[in-house]
């Protein structure tokens, strides 16, 4: 998760729903990152924009208030990644977190 901090610092994170939502609309999404807690309203919502928008949907092991902190703000229940290098980084990081567990 320090990357996503890094994809901050760098602009490349929009967060917060109305905020992903309007930069899923402007083709601006690379990578949708949902907290594990995120409501099942929110989680439907998101995989639907997800699946239009033809954008990859991670959720990953981290709460809505973890998820804000990676991201030096309060509780967020989905991320989204503006840019290629960071979303490519997040995704093969957080499938390394998962395949780390099942050892």
């Amino acid at each position: 998760m320090n990357m996503l901090g890094l994809a901050q610092a760098a602009g490349a994170v929009v967060a917060g729903e109305g905020a992903v939502e309007a930069a899923l609309r402007k083709s601006r999404v690379r990578l949708l990152l949902l907290a594990s807690d995120a409501s099942s309203n929110t989680t439907k919502r998101f995989r639907n924009l997800a699946r239009r928008f033809q954008v990859p949907l991670l959720v990953i092991p981290a709460s809505k208030d973890e998820l804000g902190k990676c991201i030096g703000k309060g509780m967020r229940a989905v991320v989204g990644l503006t840019r290629h290098e960071f979303a490519r980084l997040i995704e093969q990081g957080v499938q390394h977190e998962e395949r780390a567990k099942t050892l």
